[in-house]
């Protein structure tokens, strides 16, 4: 049913003749080979000197050293010490050396000494160094990078003492 395919079997070789070299490799064997695994492109960095209106999405690393107003969502978020963002984070780690106002969403996320956050913060795993200043809630989850699961709860209005409804 089924017969050998000659595709894979070497060429008969021609005779040798000095002004015909014969190939080092063969066309087969070429196109069999994998593609090389394309290289991680470098971090994409925001200058300290820009200024940037509009939300950032990019599935590569981003380092921000100036101000953005927008949300941002990367693999590796890195913002720097005189950085200024106003928006939502999310990334898989995000390092904060800078001043942040809005929430931030990662499975990693580690803020240093030099961190202002205010916002809620919802990870896996986190790390406030010493110094860090935060203003916000904390909340772990298994999966913070999911929009679903990271909507803020809320009471409803009848639960709340002193409202004026229920």
């Amino acid at each position: 049913m089924f017969s050998k395919s000659k595709i894979n079997e070497p060429a008969p070789k021609p005779p040798e003749t000095p002004a015909a070299p014969a190939p080092a490799v063969p066309a087969a064997s070429a196109e069999a080979r994998p593609a090389a695994p394309k290289a991680k492109p470098p971090a994409s960095i925001l200058s300290s000197d820009l200024q940037i209106k509009g939300d950032l999405r990019t599935t590569g690393d981003i380092q921000i050293e100036g101000q953005v107003e927008g949300d941002i969502r990367a693999h590796l978020l890195t913002v720097g010490e005189g950085a200024v963002v106003k928006g939502e984070l999310v990334a898989d780690d995000v390092v904060i050396n800078g001043r942040i106002v809005g929430r931030v969403r990662g499975i990693k996320v580690r803020l240093t000494s030099s961190a202002r956050v205010e916002g809620d913060i919802i990870h896996k795993t986190i790390a406030i160094e010493s110094g860090a200043h935060f203003e916000g809630s904390v909340q772990r989850q298994d999966d913070p990078l999911n929009a679903a699961a990271a909507a803020p709860r809320t009471m409803p209005t009848a639960a709340i003492p002193g409202s004026d409804k229920g």
